[in-house]
């Protein structure tokens, strides 16, 4: 059996699907997207900052899960432009320290026209 995620403090889903789905004893969450939940934009310009915006959304969908960023197993995250995968990477690597499997690929057009977004597996 699975259930729905919904939490105030990230962004809403801005499509059909829930912003994380629990299955068994573990989370998979949408892909969060540098959405400011407190306005429904996305305020945060340049990778760091969007960077930034997607991990708090991200740390609290896993939240209202009940896990975090230390029981991630598996991330995967998307950039509009491979060449910003270092400053990416440093921003990601404040997040999950716990070094989860990942895939990180560079795609034609993310929604919205960010830069980043990132989803994530995770035990509860």
């Amino acid at each position: 059996m699975s259930s729905t995620v919904h939490t105030d403090l990230a962004p809403a889903a801005i499509g059909p699907y829930s912003q994380a789905v629990v299955a068994g004893s573990f989370v998979f969450t949408s892909g969060q997207i540098p959405i400011d939940p407190a306005t429904g934009n996305v305020e945060a310009a340049g990778i760091e900052a969007q960077t930034e915006q997607v991990m708090r959304n991200l740390g609290q969908v896993l939240r209202a899960a009940g896990s975090d960023y230390s029981k991630a197993v598996k991330t995967t995250c998307f950039l509009a432009d491979i060449g910003d995968f270092a400053t990416f990477n440093g921003v990601y690597a404040k997040y999950f320290t716990g070094k989860p499997a990942r895939s990180c690929v560079a795609v034609k057009d993310l929604p919205k026209g960010v830069l980043v977004e990132v989803e994530v597996i995770a035990e509860i």
